[in-house]
């Protein structure tokens, strides 16, 4: 796979509490010179990362919703969603509640994607964090399936600032659950070219890194997400 292909998979991330705007109009900037799908930071950061990108529009601005612990209410990761979009987001990464997951109360769960997925319908696209690492092999698939009935149009693995990050198995996993029309994006712990063309292998069309130059250079970074 060549860098320009590559760098067509990756979001560029920083979605550390400590990121100044320096750093974040930074990441745009090295966003904008490598062409990378987008670059993910937190809302608070989307206007800043949208006024170095608004005349680079390959490079989406994506952002988190009900991050990182995807346990605010429905109507706020709604609100949070719609906000987010009106100052320049195009993708929106919202995190599942993890414990309705967890007490199988899937229409719980299925409703509040759907509150995202409708809040960015026709303005954004939608990926869904399971947080693979606090999650059995079956509350995975079901999180997956959840997500694909709710109309998202990315499952994610991981927030990165959970137990752990991607692996090969969830990404297998999850792309036999929701079949070949729906996105797979691998994040938390990629920090290689290695790492990031055996994800890309086992199913993932998007890597979530804060090593995305380092990656399409092919060298090894020492970041945690």
């Amino acid at each position: 796979m060549n860098n320009e292909k590559l760098a067509r998979m990756i979001d560029h991330t920083l979605l550390k509490a400590e990121a100044t705007k320096e750093q974040i109009i930074t990441l745009a900037k090295e966003a904008k010179e490598y062409s990378f799908a987008s670059v993910c930071v937190n809302p608070a950061w989307v206007e800043a990362a949208y006024d170095v990108l608004k005349e680079a529009p390959d490079v989406k601005v994506c952002t988190v919703i009900g991050f990182p612990l995807g346990a605010t209410t429905s109507e706020v990761k709604a609100f949070e969603t719609e906000d987010a979009i009106k100052k320049g987001a195009t993708e929106v990464d919202m995190v599942i509640n993890i414990g309705a997951l967890k007490d199988k109360n899937d229409e719980l769960v299925e409703n509040d994607i759907r509150a995202v997925v409708n809040a960015a319908k026709g303005k954004a696209l939608t990926k869904v964090i399971i947080e693979t690492s606090l999650l059995t092999d079956e509350e995975k698939e079901r999180a997956c399936r959840l997500a694909v009935q709710a109309g998202a149009d990315y499952v994610k693995t991981s927030t990165g600032f959970s137990t752990g990050g991607a692996t090969i198995e969830d990404i297998q996993l999850m792309r036999k659950v929701v079949g070949p029309d729906i996105g797979v994006k691998a994040s938390g712990g990629v920090r290689d070219l290695q790492t990031t063309l055996a994800m890309i292998d086992a199913g993932a069309t998007r890597i979530g890194a804060s090593s995305g130059v380092a990656i399409v250079k092919g060298e090894k970074s020492e970041s945690t997400y």
